[in-house]
Parts: structure tokens; sequence; C-alpha cells
């Protein structure tokens, strides 16, 4: 019975991390980009989040130069000019009992130059570097979608889509800003783990003000 707690206990906390967690991306002018993974609207523990180890091979979409270099707390890689993507869906292992399993896929941008989506999931810019952005499925808009905003000084608000799928991001303070949206797909889905029953689809964008 205490073994049979025990693993209940583990899958719950693993849902709680993966829920809680993001995949984000940051890059500051043509810089290197840095990819993280830790809870955005918290202050990053010294040395990076505990769950950073699982960050190992996200898929970039943007030409680099070079394999990612694993720093304190982010990967570091040398990418083309303009927005930076990539994306994930090896983070955490499925969870949950059989039949029932839970993933999560990250989507992950940086930089409000391009106003399209290439990815599944995206938070693009409506307009070259505006501050209107739109919740994009597939190329569709997500109309009513909730979308997190996280200022430079972790102030935080969640605003909802309007019918276009579109969301004005409220300005503040200069620096880097942080939006993030989250989707849950229940149905059958693959994974490279296996089959699952619901799908986590987590996506940020960060850009620079």
């Amino acid at each position: 019975m205490m073994k049979m707690l025990t693993f209940a206990a583990a899958l719950c906390v693993l849902s709680n991390s993966a829920a809680a967690h993001e995949v984000w991306i940051e890059r500051d002018g043509s810089g290197s980009a840095r990819i993280y993974l830790g809870e955005p609207a918290d202050p990053m523990p010294e040395g990076g989040d505990p769950e950073f180890e699982k960050l190992v091979a996200p898929k970039l979409l943007t030409p680099t130069t070079g394999t990612p270099a694993r720093r304190a707390g982010f990967l570091e890689v040398t990418v083309a000019p303009g927005d930076v993507r990539a994306w994930d869906d090896s983070v955490f292992q499925p969870w949950g009992e059989a039949g029932k399993r839970e993933s999560v896929v990250y989507y992950a941008r940086a930089g409000r130059s391009e106003p399209r989506a290439t990815m599944p999931l995206e938070i693009a810019p409506v307009s070259e570097n505006g501050d209107r952005f739109a919740v994009m499925r597939d190329g569709k808009p997500v109309a009513g979608a909730k979308m997190v905003v996280v200022s430079p000084d972790k102030w935080t608000r969640t605003l909802v889509a309007d019918a276009m799928g579109t969301v004005v991001v409220p300005s503040r303070e200069p620096g880097r800003y942080l939006l993030s949206v989250s989707i849950r797909d229940e149905g059958t889905h693959a994974t490279p783990e296996g089959p699952v029953a619901v799908l986590h689809r987590i996506a940020t964008t960060t850009f620079v003000r």
C-alpha cells in the first residue's frame, strides 16, 4: 500500500511540475539565444530551475551555428538574425495510469519582428514590433484563449483573447515581457513515448520593449 501511495504522489508531483513549467527563449538584439525551462513568473533559482536538466535537446526552427551549450540554468546557441523558434515534446515523460496518460509539448518564440505563426501553437505579433498579439493554432486564431502576461518586474496578468484570438499587451516599464498560453487536448495523441489521452500544449513568446 505504501508503495502505491508513493507512486501516486510521484505522479501528482510530475503532473503539477509539467503544468507549472514553461520553456521560453530570451535574446538580446542579434546575440545568441538562451533557452530556459522553469516558472517565468517566479525568480529563477541560482544555477537554474531544479527541472532544468530535463531540457536536453529542443528542436530549433531557426538556423543555428553549432550546437547548444549548456550553461548554469539555460542552453545557449548562436542563431541567425530574426525571431527565434523552438519546440520540445520530450522534456517530461508521460504520467498517469494506463489509458489515461498525459504528456506536454512546449513551443517557444523570442521576438516580434515577424507577424506570422509557423508552429502548431504560437503567440505571434499582428504587426511588426506591435503590441497586439494573436494566439494561433494550426494557422487559425484561438478565440477566448487565456494569455498570461509577465512583465520585467514580474507583474502578472491573465488576458482573454477576442474573437480574432488577439490580445493587446499592456505597456509598463521597459524590459523583457513574456506571454504564455496553454491548451489541453483530449483524445489519442502520439508522443515519442507512445500514445497519450491528454496532450498539454504550452506556448511562450518573449520580446523586449
